[in-house]
């Protein structure tokens, strides 16, 4: 290498510097930056023989020594590192974990999950790392799938309103900006529409319905600027999401004009080969993969090689590799890797990773995240001068299920790299414990495991459930049962948690239920007759203190849930936004409507809603819709509540949900406050994908829905007609 070479100048703009360097890379170069290699797997040989252009699962020091490396090869061309950040830099001992995305989508509140990824960006870049692969941009349609917990919920437009602001966050000032990180909007696409839940099957999917639903939140991101996309494992009729052009050419680069780096997820160039049997040889996966638009494969050895071979037999033309690799030199210019930001200051990464301050808003996001389901008789918030507490079940105390997966402890842990210190972790029988400290007796007894329960627990439990003034349960699931290829049958709480729940129930004990999950799960007999259930999710380091905040009153909790609850895994699907067209309407054998739908969430104060108003109930195309309605505060306490829309377009050319959120709104108000609150909805949102495969705006009437959930009885309504 050297620095006299047009590319090392940074006074050229970024165009001229990739050009000039691509015109002096081998094929061989230009193939190895088209790699992306798990470090876990071994990384010294592929810096110093076959000049991979990224790695992951490499942190701290050794970033430096490969980015050393790396710079000593013949070009000097810096290397590109990414983490699983998934919900704070959960990898590395001791950083800030918040809850999961589905927790953190109970908040509704995009400005609050923006400053989520900046602060995950500050943790993980002074790491080394430059990238995350995050938001995951899924759409909920199987609860049974193991990747629910990774998700912001069923919902389109709240996914991309939650997922663009955690872009923004991640990408900060942009590319340049030493504290930030590259985002990844995964998996593109189609991903969540499992067949029986079971992850990464094929997808059975029109381009109609990828238009109109699973595509929408992954538009939302590259709006926001989302630098990188990643690829799903599945196919969709027939076509590996890998090799599908449509998707990542036409739609991606064609239509919505994206310009970033394309990565495939975890080997998905070897799964076309070895699992899914569309690619005879390693050579046709990788050439097929590059065909179709990917620009870097994620840890698929086999493909330097494999797209060596295939441009020197003839099968790709060379310059759909100059392709790739001019978009990832782009990015790695336009990042500073070639200048000042090409090695990380690790000295100043304690004073920031897990700093107070990060710490502090792990707290406030789990306050956000809680979801009051129900609250029979005022049972909760629990008053100070309670006698004896019983704290009881598996979940209680388990920081696994406390921290969620991705996570060191979780079902993607990094062996060798440690674990989150356990005084970092507020479990919920801690935040209990800290809450009533000096002020009543608690007692804990797990009672039973997830799958098989110690002999006498239950017994045990019930004793100190019978002498107490409450008992607090606290079950669920954990990584076991969540995640990546752990898929349910079911959505029974397993083990002996019913028995348990069910045995503590009896003793006349009032109970409180806290479901700690990555998922909805199927609790009908504890919602007919436990009087209060709150579903705290994966809440994070924070959760207990949180937890326990919400119980005793100290918070009002204000999360709405972003996934319908079912009573039972046999009405899969549950989500609120279905098409008409039921003949039955509903099951022989049980009601069809979930035990919580689609942004329910109490309070310990009340709202009511009134005077809903339209500013114009007719509108042209291109116009916006504005709406108005009063929502005040009828209890005695502060709240914030989450104001919905909904719209039905009333008759259409295709098939429509009956209702779908186009806005919502949060608005804090004092007891007795009234307020006139705002929303707009751009016309354009009202758009849906005709049978031609174009977004259109019919003309004619459509119903607005306006309250404080997606349940047809909570919803104040009005009518206005879309004109030519």
């Amino acid at each position: 290498m050297t620095d006299e070479a047009p590319y090392m100048d940074a006074g050229l703009s970024v165009g001229e510097r990739v050009e000039d360097l691509l015109s002096q890379m081998s094929i061989e170069e230009k193939a190895g930056q088209l790699c992306q290699i798990d470090a876990h797997r071994g990384w010294e040989e592929w810096v110093g023989d076959k000049l991979a252009g990224s790695f992951l699962n490499l942190l701290g020091e050794e970033t430096i020594e490969a980015q050393k490396r790396a710079e000593r090869s013949r070009l000097g061309i810096p290397l590109l590192f990414g983490i699983d950040a998934i919900h704070g830099h959960a990898f590395w001992p001791g950083a800030t974990v918040f809850p999961t995305q589905l927790g953190m989508s109970s908040s509704w509140n995009p400005e609050m999950i923006e400053r989520v990824g900046r602060i995950t960006a500050r943790e993980t870049r002074a790491t080394g790392a430059h990238w995350t692969f995050s938001p995951v941009c899924g759409t909920v349609r199987d609860l049974r799938w193991g990747r629910v917990d990774e998700t912001f919920g069923e919902d389109p437009y709240l996914i991309g309103q939650l997922a663009a602001a955690l872009v923004r966050g991640y990408q900060g000032d942009g590319l340049t900006d030493a504290d930030a990180v590259l985002a990844c909007g995964k998996h593109y696409a189609g991903y969540s529409e499992t067949r029986g839940g079971r992850d990464a099957s094929e997808a059975d999917l029109t381009r109609r319905k990828l238009l109109s639903v699973f595509l929408a939140p992954f538009k939302a991101v590259c709006d926001a600027g989302c630098a990188t996309l990643m690829t799903a494992y599945e196919a969709i009729d027939g076509v590996p999401c890998t090799a599908n052009r449509w998707l990542l050419t036409e739609v991606l680069r064609e239509r919505w004009g994206f310009e970033g780096v394309v990565v495939t997820d975890y080997d998905n160039v070897g799964r076309m080969h070895e699992e899914q049997k569309t690619c005879e040889t390693f050579t046709e996966a990788s050439a097929r993969a590059v065909e179709a638009g990917n620009d870097l494969m994620m840890h698929t050895p086999a493909f330097y090689e494999g797209v060596l071979e295939a441009v020197e037999g003839g099968r790709l033309s060379e310059d759909l590799i100059d392709r790739a690799c001019r978009r990832i030199l782009r990015l790695k210019f336009a990042m500073g890797l070639f200048d000042e930001n090409r090695h990380p200051d690790l000295s100043g990464a304690d004073e920031v990773i897990g700093c107070e301050e990060h710490k502090g808003y792990a707290l406030e996001v789990a306050r956000e995240s809680l979801v009051l389901l129900k609250n029979e008789g005022d049972l909760l918030p629990l008053p100070d001068n309670l006698g004896r507490v019983a704290v009881i079940g598996p979940n209680a105390d388990d920081t696994d299920a406390q921290l969620g997966d991705w996570s060191l402890g979780g079902g993607h842990s990094h062996k060798g790299r440690g674990e989150h210190p356990r005084e970092n972790i507020v479990t919920a029988l801690d935040g209990i414990r800290e809450r009533l400290a000096g002020r009543c007796e608690v007692a804990y007894c797990a009672g039973c495991g997830r799958r098989d329960e110690p002999a006498n627990a239950i017994e045990e439990a019930v004793r100190i459930a019978a002498d107490a003034d409450v008992a607090i349960c606290v079950l669920g699931d954990d990584t076991s049962l969540n995640g990546e290829g752990r898929d349910r049958a079911t959505l029974k709480l397993t083990g002996a948690q019913q028995e348990l729940l069910m045995a503590v129930y009896e003793t006349g004990t009032p109970v409180a239920l806290v479901i700690i999950s990555g998922k909805p799960l199927s609790i009908e007999w504890a919602a007919q007759r436990v009087p209060a259930v709150l579903a705290a999710w994966n809440p994070g380091m924070q959760g207990g203190r949180a937890i326990a905040e919400v119980l005793f009153g100290d918070v009002n909790p204000c999360g709405k849930l972003s996934v319908s609850w079912p009573r039972h895994v046999g009405q899969q699907p549950v989500y609120y936004n279905q098409v008409p067209g039921w003949h039955a309407e509903s099951y022989a054998d049980m009601d069809a409507e979930p035990l919580w739908p689609f942004g329910h969430g109490l309070s310990y104060t009340t709202f009511e809603y009134s005077e809903l108003s339209l500013l114009a109930d007719r509108l042209r195309a291109d116009e916006t819709l504005s709406v108005s309605i009063q929502v005040e505060n009828t209890g005695d306490r502060a709240g914030t509540e989450i104001v919905q829309l909904y719209v039905n377009d009333l008759y259409s050319s295709v098939t429509t949900p009956r209702k779908e959120l186009k806005a919502f709104a949060r608005v804090d108000l004092e007891p007795g406050e009234k307020r006139r609150v705002s929303l707009e909805v751009p016309c354009a949102r009202l758009a849906l994908v005709s049978a031609d495969l174009e977004w259109v705006v019919e003309p004619g009437r459509f119903e607005l829905m306006v309250g404080p959930s997606s349940r047809d009885e909570d919803l104040l309504r009005a009518q206005f007609e879309v004109v030519e």
